[in-house]
């Protein structure tokens, strides 16, 4: 665990950066004294309107479909913890706890912004909570994405009522009442409409979004490597990637992959090997010719929903909202819809990137079109399979990319007697998209185990600089050419490295990238 700076909530949006943080690095989170001085005018408001003896919905009255019954004062703590008692209904596997700390975080931040009518006390015990390592359990499936993630949601909120289950710090399961007490945190008994403001946000969502493109930065460049490796082993051209025929179609992402490729085959003796007029193929296979524009697309898509995820962070989604003004409002904020669509053109975009790989490993095993390279680059052709079923394990991957790359946010399902008729289904799009980049980083793993070989075997051409740093660094996890051996743990430890973005790191230091 990485010591990070405490991440200020309140003052300023968060950023991408500080979701990661918090999430993944555990990072302390402190709030803004501005931020306290504005929960506690918004608490103001609400027990001001909890006294009125008109109705106002999430104060005085239930919720969702029960939204016109009036509750009497002495019921309404009652209500609040029925609210989340009945919508901690998640179930499935555990949620993984950088995802539950990111939903945590993204709540907390809404929260503190002066607009949900929570008093300062629960601020401080979601900012505790986090701060103690303390990890509720959240279940892989209830969420719809609206009114945002309830369920999941409704789990932080249980535990921060001194209910359910967590994890602490150590990652050892126990009762919330016992991780709080241990941590010295008050449960919270909850008041007029805290628990709505506890349960309707789309964070959830949204902290797979960031995560799912931080993880993307690394993945897609590294995609540029492999193509990198896979082009120069299999004796293709650089020419196509120069950058007067890339301005001929100003696509941005085309242009930045474009140029890494420039940058990963620069000064390599096996690219020069066969460039000048004797060479006359200049018409590689697209899965080689068209990587910039595949991972250009990819690219471009990042960098939309980049774009939404930070208007997102930027957001208060609760419903009702107390305004500047002090009128306490209904509103739709909490529909998922930009979160999940974004999450799905995500998952398209990592199925496409994938499957350009996956070609890319066929081509240098297939002795017909990988000019000169044994078939499968096996040692004893015929006794030995090579790399063989490394591209069935790509294959299969890239299979189940193209079913999960099946859109989730069209698939709206009515619920809450038909008062939620129309839902996002956010929650599920970033589920899935999980599962994708992890598939990704599989696929992209195999490409270059894959190129390392290719390239030992064109021996004694060398590789350039950047793509023979790479070869020597999956070297240092696996075995070169030479007799079939176990080849799983090969894959798995070549995943690793692309995982944690040693890949990439050597391929730019020895890159002008």
């Amino acid at each position: 665990m990485q010591e990070t700076s405490p991440i200020v909530i309140g003052a300023t949006p968060l950023t991408p950066a500080d979701v990661v943080a918090v999430a993944r690095h555990h990072a302390p989170v402190t709030i803004a004294d501005s931020a306290r001085d504005r929960v506690a005018a918004a608490r103001a408001v609400i027990d001001g309107m909890a006294a009125d003896p008109k109705p106002h919905y999430g104060v005085s009255t239930g919720f969702g479909a029960l939204a016109t019954t009036f509750i009497a004062p002495e019921r309404r703590r009652q209500l609040q913890v029925s609210l989340i008692r009945s919508h901690a209904a998640g179930t499935g596997s555990e949620v993984e706890t950088e995802v539950v700390r990111a939903l945590q975080l993204l709540r907390l931040q809404t929260l503190a912004s002066g607009h949900t009518g929570v008093r300062p006390a629960v601020v401080d015990a979601y900012a505790a909570m986090l701060n103690a390592g303390i990890t509720p359990i959240v279940r892989e499936y209830g969420s719809l994405g609206c009114s945002g993630d309830l369920a999941p949601l409704a789990h932080i909120a249980l535990a921060a009522m001194g209910e359910g289950e967590v994890r602490d710090a150590h990652g050892e399961l126990m009762p919330a009442a016992q991780a709080l007490a241990a941590a010295g945190i008050e449960p919270l008994v909850l008041v007029e409409k805290e628990g709505l403001a506890l349960i309707n946000g789309t964070d959830g969502m949204l902290g797979m979004l960031v995560l799912a493109l931080h993880d993307l930065e690394t993945l897609v460049t590294t995609a540029d490597l492999a193509a990198a490796m896979s082009i120069e082993s299999q004796l293709g051209t650089d020419a196509v990637f120069a950058a007067d025929l890339m301005a001929l179609r100003p696509q941005v992402g085309q242009a930045a992959s474009a140029a890494n490729l420039r940058a990963f085959l620069g000064d390599s003796p096996m690219v020069a090997s066969h460039k000048g007029p004797e060479d006359g193929r200049v018409q590689d296979a697209y899965s080689l010719r068209c990587s910039p524009q595949v991972h250009g697309a990819a690219r471009d898509t990042m960098a939309h929903a980049a774009t939404i995820a930070e208007r997102e962070l930027a957001s208060v989604v609760d419903n009702p909202v107390v305004t500047a003004d002090g009128r306490i409002e209904s509103n739709g904020n909490f529909h998922g819809a930009p979160v999940a669509a974004v999450l799905d053109f995500l998952a398209i975009s990592v199925a496409d990137v994938a499957s350009v790989s996956e070609r890319r490993t066929d081509r240098a095993l297939d002795p017909a079109r990988s000019h000169g390279l044994p078939p499968f680059l096996a040692h004893e052709v015929g006794v030995d399979s090579g790399l063989m079923i490394a591209q069935y394990a790509a294959a299969g991957i890239v299979s189940e990319l193209k079913r999960l790359a099946a859109p989730a946010s069209v698939d709206s399902i009515p619920s809450s007697a038909m008062q939620e008729d129309h839902v996002s289904m956010g929650w599920a799009a970033a589920r899935k998209l999980r599962r994708a980049i992890d598939g990704l980083a599989r696929v992209l793993a195999i490409e270059i185990l894959t190129g390392a070989r290719a390239l030992d075997l064109r021996a004694p051409l060398e590789a350039g600089p950047a793509t023979g740093a790479v070869r020597d660094l999956v070297r240092t996890v696996t075995e070169g050419p030479g007799p079939d051996h176990f080849l799983s743990p090969d894959m798995e430890a070549v995943t690793e490295l692309v995982r944690s973005g040693e890949v990439l790191r050597t391929a730019k230091e020895h890159a002008n990238v």
